[in-house]
Protein backbone atom coordinates (compact mmCIF):
# COMPACT_ATOMS: atom_id res chain seq x y z
CA UNK A 1 0.00 0.00 0.00
CA UNK A 2 1.67 3.30 -1.00
CA UNK A 3 1.66 5.76 1.96
CA UNK A 4 -0.78 8.05 1.12
CA UNK A 5 -3.76 5.34 0.78
CA UNK A 6 -2.97 4.62 4.41
CA UNK A 7 -4.65 8.28 5.45
CA UNK A 8 -8.06 7.08 3.74
CA UNK A 9 -10.47 4.91 5.79
CA UNK A 10 -13.58 3.39 5.64
CA UNK A 11 -13.80 4.30 9.62
CA UNK A 12 -13.40 7.54 8.95
CA UNK A 13 -15.62 8.99 6.22
CA UNK A 14 -15.23 12.73 6.46
CA UNK A 15 -11.69 12.64 6.70
CA UNK A 16 -11.09 10.43 3.57
CA UNK A 17 -12.63 13.09 1.45
CA UNK A 18 -9.94 15.72 2.36
CA UNK A 19 -7.03 15.24 -0.04
CA UNK A 20 -3.82 13.77 1.42
CA UNK A 21 -1.24 16.27 0.25
CA UNK A 22 -3.44 19.47 2.39
CA UNK A 23 -3.27 16.64 5.29
CA UNK A 24 0.41 16.13 5.28
CA UNK A 25 0.63 19.83 4.84
CA UNK A 26 -0.97 20.66 8.28
CA UNK A 27 1.06 18.24 10.46
CA UNK A 28 1.54 19.90 13.43
CA UNK A 29 1.45 16.97 15.89
CA UNK A 30 1.77 12.61 16.38
CA UNK A 31 -1.75 12.18 15.17
CA UNK A 32 -3.45 12.52 11.95
CA UNK A 33 -6.17 15.31 13.50
CA UNK A 34 -9.29 14.75 11.36
CA UNK A 35 -9.33 10.96 11.90
CA UNK A 36 -9.36 12.83 15.69
CA UNK A 37 -11.67 14.94 15.13
CA UNK A 38 -14.30 12.83 13.68
CA UNK A 39 -14.06 10.48 16.16
CA UNK A 40 -14.59 12.75 18.77
CA UNK A 41 -17.38 14.54 16.87
CA UNK A 42 -19.28 11.20 16.94
CA UNK A 43 -19.82 11.86 20.99
CA UNK A 44 -20.69 15.09 20.57
CA UNK A 45 -23.97 17.00 19.64
CA UNK A 46 -22.41 20.15 17.22
CA UNK A 47 -24.86 22.20 14.99
CA UNK A 48 -24.56 24.97 12.56
CA UNK A 49 -23.94 28.20 14.36
CA UNK A 50 -22.70 27.02 17.47
CA UNK A 51 -19.59 28.38 19.08
CA UNK A 52 -16.96 26.26 19.50
CA UNK A 53 -12.97 26.72 20.84
CA UNK A 54 -10.83 24.36 18.80
CA UNK A 55 -8.38 24.50 21.81
CA UNK A 56 -4.57 23.97 20.95
CA UNK A 57 -5.51 23.70 17.34
CA UNK A 58 -2.07 23.27 15.77
CA UNK A 59 -1.89 24.57 11.70
CA UNK A 60 -5.77 24.44 12.43
CA UNK A 61 -7.03 21.47 10.28
CA UNK A 62 -9.06 20.65 12.93
CA UNK A 63 -10.81 23.92 12.70
CA UNK A 64 -11.34 24.10 9.21
CA UNK A 65 -12.71 20.25 9.19
CA UNK A 66 -15.31 21.85 11.92
CA UNK A 67 -16.19 24.69 10.39
CA UNK A 68 -17.05 22.27 6.78
CA UNK A 69 -18.20 19.55 8.59
CA UNK A 70 -20.92 21.18 11.39
CA UNK A 71 -20.92 24.56 10.29
CA UNK A 72 -20.07 25.35 13.54
CA UNK A 73 -18.23 28.64 14.08
CA UNK A 74 -14.68 27.95 15.25
CA UNK A 75 -11.89 29.84 17.33
CA UNK A 76 -8.83 28.16 16.34
CA UNK A 77 -6.46 28.53 19.35
CA UNK A 78 -2.78 27.53 19.30
CA UNK A 79 0.52 28.82 21.70
CA UNK A 80 3.04 27.46 19.05
CA UNK A 81 2.00 27.55 15.26
CA UNK A 82 1.81 30.74 13.29
CA UNK A 83 -1.68 32.58 13.62
CA UNK A 84 -0.68 33.84 10.03
CA UNK A 85 0.17 30.66 8.74
CA UNK A 86 -3.27 29.91 10.30
CA UNK A 87 -5.14 32.72 8.74
CA UNK A 88 -3.89 31.50 5.10
CA UNK A 89 -4.67 28.04 5.62
CA UNK A 90 -8.60 29.25 6.76
CA UNK A 91 -8.75 31.68 3.87
CA UNK A 92 -7.61 29.02 1.10
CA UNK A 93 -9.78 26.47 2.45
CA UNK A 94 -12.83 29.01 1.86
CA UNK A 95 -13.98 28.85 5.29
CA UNK A 96 -12.45 32.33 6.53
CA UNK A 97 -16.13 33.20 7.51
CA UNK A 98 -16.11 30.82 10.10
CA UNK A 99 -13.05 29.97 11.53
CA UNK A 100 -10.82 32.10 13.80
CA UNK A 101 -7.59 32.16 14.02
CA UNK A 102 -6.05 33.25 17.82
CA UNK A 103 -2.54 33.02 19.24
CA UNK A 104 -3.03 31.99 22.97
CA UNK A 105 -1.87 30.01 25.60
CA UNK A 106 -4.57 27.45 26.89
CA UNK A 107 -4.17 28.69 30.67
CA UNK A 108 -4.72 32.52 29.85
CA UNK A 109 -7.30 32.52 27.37
CA UNK A 110 -8.49 36.01 26.03
CA UNK A 111 -12.11 34.63 26.20
CA UNK A 112 -15.09 35.54 28.48
CA UNK A 113 -17.55 33.63 30.62
CA UNK A 114 -19.92 31.34 29.17
CA UNK A 115 -19.07 32.17 25.69
CA UNK A 116 -18.90 28.54 23.81
CA UNK A 117 -20.99 26.37 23.19
CA UNK A 118 -18.38 23.62 23.27
CA UNK A 119 -14.70 23.22 23.45
CA UNK A 120 -12.55 20.66 22.07
CA UNK A 121 -8.99 19.56 22.06
CA UNK A 122 -7.72 17.36 19.86
CA UNK A 123 -3.83 15.21 21.08
CA UNK A 124 -3.16 18.22 22.76
CA UNK A 125 -5.07 18.14 26.15
CA UNK A 126 -2.53 15.85 27.88
CA UNK A 127 0.20 18.91 27.60
CA UNK A 128 -1.50 21.33 29.78
CA UNK A 129 -5.11 19.12 31.20
CA UNK A 130 -3.82 16.66 33.51
CA UNK A 131 -3.02 19.11 36.51
CA UNK A 132 -5.79 19.40 39.49
CA UNK A 133 -6.67 23.05 38.65
CA UNK A 134 -7.28 23.18 34.44
CA UNK A 135 -10.81 22.13 34.09
CA UNK A 136 -12.09 24.51 36.78
CA UNK A 137 -9.84 26.83 34.45
CA UNK A 138 -11.62 26.10 31.16
CA UNK A 139 -14.99 24.92 31.64
CA UNK A 140 -15.69 28.62 33.20
CA UNK A 141 -15.76 29.61 29.14
CA UNK A 142 -18.25 27.12 28.31
CA UNK A 143 -22.16 27.53 28.74
CA UNK A 144 -23.93 25.36 31.21
CA UNK A 145 -24.33 22.19 29.63
CA UNK A 146 -22.46 23.09 27.07
CA UNK A 147 -20.11 20.31 25.85
CA UNK A 148 -16.07 19.42 26.30
CA UNK A 149 -14.23 16.67 24.51
CA UNK A 150 -11.03 15.50 23.87
CA UNK A 151 -9.40 13.05 22.16
CA UNK A 152 -5.61 12.08 21.73
CA UNK A 153 -2.72 10.39 22.07
CA UNK A 154 -2.79 8.09 25.81
CA UNK A 155 -2.65 4.85 27.69
CA UNK A 156 -4.97 1.91 27.16
CA UNK A 157 -4.02 1.48 31.28
CA UNK A 158 -1.67 2.78 33.71
CA UNK A 159 1.79 1.99 34.00
CA UNK A 160 1.68 -0.67 37.47
CA UNK A 161 5.52 0.32 38.31
CA UNK A 162 8.01 1.41 36.59
CA UNK A 163 7.61 1.98 32.16
CA UNK A 164 7.37 -1.70 30.65
CA UNK A 165 10.61 -2.62 29.24
CA UNK A 166 9.90 -2.46 25.27
CA UNK A 167 8.79 1.28 25.56
CA UNK A 168 11.66 2.76 27.45
CA UNK A 169 13.88 3.13 24.87
CA UNK A 170 11.31 5.69 23.27
CA UNK A 171 9.93 7.08 26.65
CA UNK A 172 10.61 10.22 27.63
CA UNK A 173 9.89 12.22 30.91
CA UNK A 174 7.62 14.70 28.78
CA UNK A 175 5.40 11.31 28.28
CA UNK A 176 4.40 11.53 31.69
CA UNK A 177 1.31 12.99 30.62
CA UNK A 178 -0.53 10.33 28.39
CA UNK A 179 -3.06 8.57 30.72
CA UNK A 180 -6.15 5.85 29.92
CA UNK A 181 -9.48 6.86 29.66
CA UNK A 182 -10.41 5.73 33.07
CA UNK A 183 -7.60 7.83 34.64
CA UNK A 184 -9.50 10.83 32.71
CA UNK A 185 -12.69 10.41 33.58
CA UNK A 186 -12.15 9.91 37.66
CA UNK A 187 -9.92 13.26 37.33
CA UNK A 188 -13.14 15.46 35.55
CA UNK A 189 -15.80 13.16 37.63
CA UNK A 190 -14.04 13.97 40.82
CA UNK A 191 -14.52 17.89 40.00
CA UNK A 192 -18.61 17.97 39.65
CA UNK A 193 -17.94 20.35 37.32
CA UNK A 194 -18.05 18.01 34.23
CA UNK A 195 -21.11 15.16 33.90
CA UNK A 196 -19.43 12.11 32.00
CA UNK A 197 -20.92 11.80 28.55
CA UNK A 198 -18.46 8.91 27.68
CA UNK A 199 -14.68 7.74 28.31
CA UNK A 200 -13.29 5.43 26.00
CA UNK A 201 -10.55 4.14 23.58
CA UNK A 202 -10.19 4.13 19.18
CA UNK A 203 -10.36 0.38 18.82
CA UNK A 204 -7.01 -0.26 16.51
CA UNK A 205 -6.02 2.95 17.68
CA UNK A 206 -2.25 2.22 17.79
CA UNK A 207 -2.66 0.89 14.58
CA UNK A 208 -3.92 4.04 13.36
CA UNK A 209 -1.05 5.84 14.96
CA UNK A 210 1.48 3.86 13.43
CA UNK A 211 -0.17 4.14 9.84
CA UNK A 212 -0.20 8.19 10.31
CA UNK A 213 3.95 8.17 11.47
CA UNK A 214 4.76 5.81 8.59
CA UNK A 215 3.20 8.52 6.07
CA UNK A 216 4.60 11.25 8.13
CA UNK A 217 7.80 10.56 9.77
CA UNK A 218 9.02 7.11 8.39
CA UNK A 219 12.45 8.22 9.49
CA UNK A 220 11.07 7.97 13.56
CA UNK A 221 12.18 4.36 14.20
CA UNK A 222 12.25 4.77 17.97
CA UNK A 223 8.03 5.98 18.11
CA UNK A 224 7.10 3.45 15.27
CA UNK A 225 9.01 0.44 16.77
CA UNK A 226 7.47 1.36 20.30
CA UNK A 227 4.30 0.71 18.71
CA UNK A 228 4.97 -2.12 16.96
CA UNK A 229 6.66 -4.04 19.98
CA UNK A 230 3.39 -2.68 21.89
CA UNK A 231 0.61 -3.43 19.69
CA UNK A 232 -1.99 -1.89 21.49
CA UNK A 233 -1.01 -3.01 24.90
CA UNK A 234 -0.73 0.15 26.56
CA UNK A 235 -0.53 2.71 23.87
CA UNK A 236 -3.57 3.82 21.79
CA UNK A 237 -5.80 6.53 21.26
CA UNK A 238 -7.99 8.27 23.89
CA UNK A 239 -11.93 10.30 24.02
CA UNK A 240 -13.13 11.89 26.61
CA UNK A 241 -16.88 13.76 26.67
CA UNK A 242 -19.00 15.86 28.71
CA UNK A 243 -21.12 18.27 29.64
CA UNK A 244 -21.04 21.30 32.12
CA UNK A 245 -22.46 20.62 35.09
CA UNK A 246 -25.01 23.44 35.38
CA UNK A 247 -24.65 22.89 39.57
CA UNK A 248 -21.45 23.41 39.68
CA UNK A 249 -20.05 26.72 41.07
CA UNK A 250 -17.02 28.30 39.29
CA UNK A 251 -16.19 31.13 41.37
CA UNK A 252 -13.89 33.80 39.43
CA UNK A 253 -10.43 33.12 39.44
CA UNK A 254 -8.28 35.58 40.87
CA UNK A 255 -5.62 36.56 38.40
CA UNK A 256 -4.10 40.08 40.69
CA UNK A 257 -4.21 41.04 43.81
CA UNK A 258 -5.04 45.24 43.86
CA UNK A 259 -1.76 47.33 45.73
CA UNK A 260 -2.36 47.56 49.73
CA UNK A 261 1.19 48.34 50.70
CA UNK A 262 1.44 50.27 53.90
CA UNK A 263 4.48 50.75 55.41
CA UNK A 264 5.38 48.78 58.72
CA UNK A 265 8.65 49.23 61.11
CA UNK A 266 10.33 46.21 60.32
CA UNK A 267 11.86 44.97 63.57
CA UNK A 268 10.73 45.00 66.70
CA UNK A 269 11.38 48.16 69.02
CA UNK A 270 14.67 46.66 71.24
Amino acid sequence: MTPDLLLLSDRFPRSSQYNPDWIKSSVSGGAHSLWLTEWLTEALDLRAGMRVLDLGCGRAASSIFLRREFGVQVWAADLWCNVSENAQRIHDAGVGDGVFPIHADARALPFSRDFFDAVVSIDSYCYYGTDDLYLNYVARFVKPEGQIGIAGAGLMKEFDGPVPAHLRQWWTNDLWCLHSAPWLRRHWERTGIVNIDLADTLPDGWQRWLDWHRVVAPGNDLEINALEADRGDYLGYVRLAGRRNSLAELPDLIVSLPAEYTKMPLLLAS
